[in-house]
């Protein structure tokens, strides 16, 4: 154990945070002297978020109990941290900020993590190299959903980052090579280099960060008492303390995306948290630049109240895919009626999801007192260019029509899981011509009850045996990667490994969270199959049953241990898999819906042995399913 108090300080603030033993030591240049005296100082901070996600435990228990929906917030609340009532902040009297310049432009943005699992940073470099030579507008450097966390991994990515945007030589050399190699793919698929000047390359693409989000503890830091640390309190912190300063010296914004809000006394927490930070580090005030992911509905029926608790510090919203999907199977999970179809299905025009984008964009397209409007971020292209001719050719058609589509619904850009796919996306905005769709004209965001019941709203759709083999079987292949390290991986359903007509998809957390609820519904709410299967014997209105899940399960973990290393690795068929199908079978057939398949997860990151697995499995769901607590700290790190 490390007391962060050799950070020299000279306030009462002294004494609140601690390390795991041996991190300060391997990571002297990420947790400084300055940084570690950062956190601590943002360290009350911890006891408001414990507060915050307590409430939304709470919050979800009593819709369970009284079977009540969401609903909006009465028009005289007054929302925290403005002074504003609902009724003044939908009337557009609060104060928005400027769209800084280097955000003006967003056609394209990347996504991905700065770091590999157990890997040197050279190759983690390369990460980065790729990301600010590809061409997107903007890369989001994720310390969330795509960063693995074993060992040490979120620091990995911090000094990576640091690195990186210092333009250590060591990086510089490497950005060179991997210049080369992403001209070598550009000749071969579009009969052209996509590079000129790879140094100036670097110098276009806006540097963003996706901190964890507030339901997450740390690994490496905790509470001096014992209690588990905010996530986001590191990730945030680290990141200013060690790359603000060079970012506004090149005249560029300090940018964070904020995963997982759902509530605007959330956002304001935030925006309070920041606020101090920039005190800290000796920032102006707001200039620390946020998008929300909007990813939860609960968040969906508080947009403007969580634009407004960000103030001048709020640049835009991004619409998110299958964390949204998932957010709503957990908030309805009470609701017999609400059951979703084959995941396939649920696409961006899909019933709730057309209301949930449509909500957005008329958020961010309604003035503040100035008269200012914020961005809207489309959604996430999970293809990559990489299989047959065929299998190419459709992908990215698909690819192209879901782009075309947001671009003509008002999104002022969208996000890439791939460098590759930048030069294949981006097109579609440079045609447009227009930097952004700010201040587009839509009707007024309105508050009624149908209102409110679009955004649960759903439409017929295939619920197949097919469907839920597809459901399982990624669940197990994510929660396999996760555990090996690779937070962000490229998957496919393994009936179809081996078949380079089906594109592999680049996944992060959000596609095991949404595939276990949704068989977590299929089975607890009794879905009805609407197709009949000749492999099991399933007709058309026969319900999913444990039987069935448990046939279907061994049948998928059976071709996962068959599949070559290069689907599934072969050091992980007695490790890491196993453990991901004890994860998945525990959520799915418990009777208490969890909210987070990430939190098993991260109970089990570092270990591969079985039993012991499954017994903090089974403490988990007994603490959860007692009083709603949920197991977050790191068990490993022990005071």
């Amino acid at each position: 154990m490390t007391d962060l108090n050799s950070a020299p300080r000279s306030d009462a603030s002294r004494r609140r945070v601690v390390l795991r033993p041996g991190v300060a030591e391997a990571y002297p240049d990420v947790l400084t002297p300055r940084a570690l005296a950062v956190i601590d100082a943002l360290a009350p901070f911890n006891a408001e978020r414990r507060r915050l996600m307590r409430e939304r435990i709470e919050r979800r228990a009593a819709r369970i109990r009284d079977r009540r929906r969401i609903d909006f917030l009465p028009p005289d609340a007054v929302v925290p941290g403005t002074g504003l009532t609902v009724a003044q902040i939908r009337a557009g009297q609060f104060e928005g900020g400027e769209i800084p310049a280097d955000l003006q432009r967003q056609w394209i943005q990347g996504t991905g993590p700065a770091a590999r699992p157990r890997a040197t940073l050279d190759a983690s470099l390369r990460n980065v190299a790729y990301a600010l030579l590809s061409g997107a507008d903007g890369w989001m450097f994720d310390g969330e959903d795509a960063l693995g966390q074993v060992q040490t991994m979120s620091l990995d990515n911090q000094r990576t980052l640091k690195t990186a945007f210092a333009r250590n030589p060591q990086f510089m050399a490497i950005a060179e090579q991997v210049a080369g190699e992403m001209n070598a793919w550009g000749r071969g698929f579009f009969g052209r280099e996509i590079i000129g000047d790879w140094r100036a390359q670097l110098d276009f693409t806006t540097r963003i960060f996706r901190a964890r989000g507030l339901h997450l503890d740390d690994r490496h830091v905790r509470e001096a008492g014992g209690d588990g640390f905010s996530a986001s309190i590191v990730d945030a912190a680290l990141y200013v303390v060690h790359n603000a300063e060079r970012l506004r010296s090149e005249g560029r914004s300090v940018v964070l995306y904020l995963p997982k809000i759902q509530t605007a006394e959330e956002a304001a927490h935030w925006h309070a948290m920041l606020s101090a930070l920039e005190a800290e580090v000796g920032l102006p005030a707001s200039s620390i630049r946020t998008y929300v992911l909007v990813e939860q509905l609960e968040a969906s029926f508080q947009l403007l109240e969580s634009r407004a608790a960000l103030g001048r510090r709020f640049a835009g919203f991004n619409t998110g895919r299958w964390d949204y999907i998932n957010s709503v199977a957990d908030a309805m999970s009470w609701d017999p009626e609400i059951i979703n179809p084959n995941i396939d299905a649920i696409t961006m025009t899909y019933g709730y999801m057309r209301t949930y984008e449509d909500r957005v964009r008329r958020a961010v397209n309604t003035p503040d007192r100035n008269g200012r409007f914020a961005l809207w971020q489309g959604g996430m292209e999970p293809n990559i260019p990489v299989g047959s001719e065929k299998g190419v050719s459709d992908g990215m058609k698909r690819a192209v029509a879901g782009g075309e589509r947001e671009q003509r619904a008002g999104a002022s850009g969208k996000w890439v899981a791939h460098w590759k796919m930048v030069h294949i996306v981006r097109p579609i905005w440079e045609k447009a011509g227009e930097a952004n769709q700010l201040g587009r004209r839509f009707e007024p965001l309105t508050y009624t009850p149908e209102d409110a019941a679009g955004l649960t709203t759903l439409e017929p759709a295939p619920r197949t045996v097919r469907g839920a083999r597809d459901l399982l079987s990624v669940a197990l292949q994510y929660g396999n990667a996760f555990g090996r390290g690779f937070q962000a991986a490229a998957l496919k359903p393994a009936d179809f490994f081996g078949n380079d007509d089906v594109l592999y998809l680049m996944e992060d957390m959000a596609t095991g969270e949404i595939r276990v609820s949704i068989l977590w519904e299929w089975l607890h709410k009794g879905g009805r199959f609407t197709e009949d299967d000749a492999a099991t014997g399933v007709k058309a209105g026969d319900v999913f049953t444990v039987a069935l899940f448990e046939r279907l399960l061994a049948e998928e973990m059976e071709k996962l241990q068959r599949a070559s290393n290069k689907d599934v690795h072969d050091d992980s068929k007695r490790t890491t898999l196993p453990i991901a199908a004890a994860i998945v079978d525990a959520i799915v057939r418990s009777d208490v819906k969890t909210p987070w398949y990430v939190d098993l997860l991260n109970l089990n990151l570092d270990n591969e042995d079985l039993p012991t697995a499954r017994r903090r499995i089974a403490q988990y769901l007994s603490a959860f399913g007692a009083d709603g607590t949920r197991l977050t700290d790191n068990p490993d790190f022990v005071i």
